[in-house]
């Protein structure tokens, strides 16, 4: 449906974004950061620092960091977080956690927040922001809970869920963009790089 008309990478390992931007025809290297995306969750507890700008800060961190090696492409770079009560939750590093995590979500609304930062050839910021997505959980057993937590799915997704798959069960109600809490805004995104001239309707 799109081509893709400059160079343009991708500064993210994420498979669930890569799917997004390949399921509607862009064309891209993946060069994904070294950043270690656990130490924001030190840096979210500063005060005055709201988790959108937390999101959309890491999502430049992640661009700026492979930008100086990549002069000629524009450089496209994410960062998924879940926030419940100003709090941010990451990745579970490990099983229990995720129990953890699902069990403070259950029967509670939060959001899912993506920042986003494009960064044109040479370096430069082009821009950088954030969406934000409203997600309704059902209330949940724990037999619920450690029975998805058993199936692995949660242990690379942010908030310890993945709506695109068998964590769709957990899920009563979304508000605002899908495709932003399966980690990516896709609306957005092509906003952004058809606005850059970067894609076009094929």
């Amino acid at each position: 449906m799109f081509k893709t008309l400059r160079p343009l990478i991708l500064a993210t390992e994420s498979p669930r974004r890569k799917r997004l931007l390949l399921s509607v025809g862009v064309e891209f290297e993946v060069h994904p950061s070294s950043i270690d995306e656990s130490l924001w969750l030190a840096e979210s507890a500063e005060p005055g620092k709201s988790p959108a700008e937390v999101a959309e800060r890491w999502a430049c961190l992640k661009a700026n960091s492979i930008s100086p090696l990549h002069a000629d492409s524009w450089i496209f770079g994410a960062d998924t977080i879940v926030v419940l009560d100003g709090r941010i939750f990451g990745k579970p590093s490990d099983s229990a956690q995720a129990v953890r995590m699902l069990n403070i979500l259950s029967d509670r609304v939060h959001e899912v927040i993506t920042g986003m930062c494009l960064i044109q050839p040479g370096g430069k910021l082009c821009r950088s922001g954030s969406v934000t997505t409203r997600v309704c959980f059902k209330k949940l057993s724990m037999d619920e809970i450690e029975a998805y937590v058993r199936t692995a799915e949660p242990m690379d997704k942010a908030g310890g869920y993945g709506i695109q798959g068998i964590g769709a069960f957990l899920v009563r109600s979304i508000e605002g963009s899908y495709t932003n809490v399966v980690g990516l805004p896709l609306c957005q995104a092509l906003e952004w790089l058809m606005n850059e001239n970067i894609i076009e309707p094929a």
